[in-house]
């Protein structure tokens, strides 16, 4: 159940030190740290308190194989309680190692399996909702992602928001980096440091409304 919250952005590391639960894909999960905080604390219209709300926006975590960081970022927004976090992983807690929509307020999808958090994005865009989708560099290596971002470029779906974060993790690399790729597709598109914050602001609320609108959050060890 959702509940109220003052925590900020100083208390994400206490957070994430009470996941206790063996969490493999540890840079994974925090490269999305400050992408995450700035879209829940400066960027998306939802209320934790209002989960049924249909204006509300909408987030999609694709890149779902690491959710430590997108777990510690919804106890601090009051989506879950932060005791939870301490159960992370175990049998009976609700926080598993792919988040869960059924079982874990405030997701969207239960994802995890690389490539199909865009697809669906494009859909929730197509019915009306502003949508922002998070996907990671390497899991652009999947072609489900490109038939949806040529589809959302050919008919300016200019509701739906991706965000890539690049760790450096593609298989094959980005020749003229990965936002080239997207403006080629007709999507706005442009790379910013993924852990300036007003930096990301700036990019994520940048669409024009005409095109889908791409952000390459780029994040370095």
């Amino acid at each position: 159940m959702a509940i109220a919250t003052t925590l900020g952005y100083s208390d994400l590391p206490e957070l994430l030190t009470r996941l206790t639960g063996d969490e493999k894909h540890d840079w994974s999960s925090h490269s999305t740290l400050d992408v995450l905080w700035v879209l829940y604390d400066r960027v998306l219209r939802i209320d934790p308190l209002a989960p049924d709300d249909p204006e509300r926006d909408r987030f999609l975590l694709s890149k779902g194989h690491g959710p430590g960081a997108y777990y510690a970022v919804l106890a601090a927004k009051g989506f879950i309680s932060a005791d939870q976090l301490e159960g992370f992983g175990s049998f009976d807690s609700p926080l598993g190692y792919h988040p869960d929509h059924v079982r874990v307020s405030g997701v969207e999808i239960s994802s995890g399996s690389l490539g199909h958090g865009l697809p669906i994005a494009v859909g929730v865009a197509l019915a009306g909702r502003r949508v922002f989708c998070l996907v990671g560099d390497g899991e652009l290596d999947e072609g489900t992602n490109w038939e949806a971002v040529q589809y959302a470029g050919r008919i300016g779906l200019g509701r739906l928001t991706a965000v890539v974060v690049d760790n450096d993790s593609s298989t094959h690399g980005w020749p003229g980096g990965i936002e080239q790729r997207f403006l080629l597709e007709g999507w706005s598109s442009e790379r910013v440091d993924g852990r300036d914050h007003d930096a990301l602001e700036q990019a994520l609320t940048a669409g024009d409304g005409e095109r889908p609108h791409a952000v390459v959050a780029e994040v370095r060890r």
